[in-house]
């Protein structure tokens, strides 16, 4: 039996504090993230919203804002330019951020979460960012293209939709406080 966005959308109304995907028909439980990657994938948004928010780029949510697409989905992190949404949908997006992040957590495997992002690029998403925590790694994905790794020592940019915005890597680790 395949299940639809209303049968997700019931299931979400019973159990709100569980983050719920809509898969090929199947309802996903995604586990909560471990606490390194969740301060990762705050870290990314944050730096996001400081250079998009002045300037009224356009929008930035975190984990719990769905994009109902082929499937019904939600990145760690996404962002849509200002014209493309001038007005925040009350329920799920209905169109592809223009770029979005997955952060992996200890429980995530790594191949999924490339599938899940190479999904939202076929579905016109324009950049799509693997935040790797365990291995100090972003790797920046375009539809069809070879994936760009970056490293500690590199600086993430995406030129094409946020001319200017640069984060250094090491930035975006969780600090030791010793």
């Amino acid at each position: 039996m395949s299940l639809t966005v209303e049968d997700l959308e019931n299931m979400q109304a019973h159990y709100p504090d569980y983050r719920l995907e809509l898969v090929d028909g199947k309802i996903i439980v995604m586990s909560p993230s471990g606490y390194e990657s969740d301060e990762v994938a705050f870290q990314v948004g944050a730096n996001l919203w400081n250079w998009v928010k002045p300037r009224q780029l356009g929008r930035i949510t975190g984990s719990s804002a769905g994009f109902r697409l082929a499937n019904t989905r939600a990145p760690d992190v996404s962002f849509i330019r200002a014209e493309r949404l001038p007005r925040s949908p009350r329920g799920y997006a209905t169109i592809p951020p223009d770029l979005m992040v997955e952060v992996k957590s200890p429980t995530d495997n790594i191949d999924d979460l490339r599938d899940k992002i190479d999904e939202f690029l076929a579905q016109g998403t324009i950049v799509g960012i693997l935040v790797n925590p365990e291995d100090r790694t972003v790797e920046i994905r375009r539809h069809e293209q070879t994936p760009i790794i970056l490293q500690d020592g590199d600086v993430l940019r995406v030129p094409d939709l946020l001319p200017g915005w640069e984060v250094p890597v090491t930035e975006l680790w969780s600090p030791v406080f010793e």
